[in-house]
């Protein structure tokens, strides 16, 4: 196959794997490691001292992978139409998190696509990253040309809206490359003003340390801040308000073809009262395989008692 060719393959065979958007991008240095530096110097990733780390190969796929040439990024749609009601007692978790873990199906598809085109180009090497890699997902989906990147940060296809996990295959091979398109969030400032943390701090940058995802997952603190204690809305694990507001997604979500990724009903739309009885095993059984276990135990009850607390004080 000539370059043209494979690249085409390449597509192809990532849409039938199960990709829901798949872009190739030139592998070099990022353009925006400066505003990565700004993003921690200023200390908005919280505790997340990880995204410091391998700085070099965060920055420079080259020196993640050595002999990159391309990065073949991919989009994989996790939207479930089921819905949360509004309703106080009820604890809520982030769609992204209804069903299985999603790392554990990337990663297969992710591992498949490489094994085909290995098994066409025996030449070929190649590294499969999700967000557990140093790889900056969404520049990279960006510069592929899967979507760009909202006024909340994250990737927004003209497709299916920004319910979509995001990986890569980094390659040594010299493939054709796809153009960024352009932003189409406009004027709209709808995931900005619905924030109810204020976490989104201009446009296209959040403050980690006032995001509920990151307070109800990442941050291990026991007590939670005083400026957004009160206004967690009822999450207890994750958030997606500034998601639910996009018209992007109001307009074009599209219901997953993954049957993995669709909710666990035991899961969704308990009762906090529930939640506050459950105790470590049933904890683990509930979430097995679910990206739910990062919170931990602990974490995860610490959310439903900061809530119940919140409910009797109304």
């Amino acid at each position: 196959m000539n370059k043209a060719e494979l690249t085409y393959w390449i597509k192809s065979k990532s849409l039938e794997i199960g990709f829901d958007k798949v872009g190739i991008a030139k592998a070099d240095k990022v353009a925006s490691e400066s505003l990565l530096e700004r993003w921690l110097s200023t200390g908005f990733h919280g505790t997340m001292k990880w995204m410091g780390s391998y700085f070099d190969k965060r920055t420079d796929p080259r020196k993640l992978f050595p002999g990159a040439r391309s990065v073949v990024s991919v989009a994989l749609n996790y939207y479930t139409p089921n819905s949360i009601p509004d309703d106080p007692s009820i604890g809520k978790i982030s769609r992204y998190a209804w069903g299985d873990d999603y790392h554990d199906i990337m990663k297969e598809k992710l591992r498949q696509l490489l094994y085909e085109i290995q098994s066409i180009c025996p030449e070929a090497e190649g590294k499969c990253c999700v967000d557990t890699s140093p790889m900056m997902d969404k520049y990279w989906a960006t510069q592929a040309g899967i979507g760009w990147q909202g006024k909340h940060t994250n990737v927004i296809t003209k497709e299916i809206g920004s319910w979509v996990f995001l990986g890569e295959i980094i390659l040594n091979m010299d493939l054709d490359y796809d153009e960024p398109i352009s932003d189409f969030c406009g004027t709209c400032n709808r995931c900005i003003e619905a924030c109810p943390t204020q976490a989104i701090t201009q446009p296209y940058v959040v403050d980690s340390k006032k995001c509920i995802s990151y307070l109800t997952i990442e941050y291990r603190g026991e007590t939670f801040p005083k400026q957004v204690e009160a206004k967690f809305h009822n999450w207890i694990y994750g958030c997606d308000i500034c998601q639910d507001v996009c018209p992007w997604n109001i307009k074009f979500a599209k219901t997953a073809s993954i049957a993995q990724f669709f909710p666990r009903e035991e899961n969704v739309n308990r009762n906090l009262r529930e939640w506050e009885s459950l105790n470590e095993e049933e904890f683990r059984r509930r979430f097995k395989k679910s990206s739910v276990k990062r919170t931990k135990y602990t974490g995860f009850m610490r959310n439903v008692r900061h809530l119940l607390s919140r409910l009797i004080k109304i």
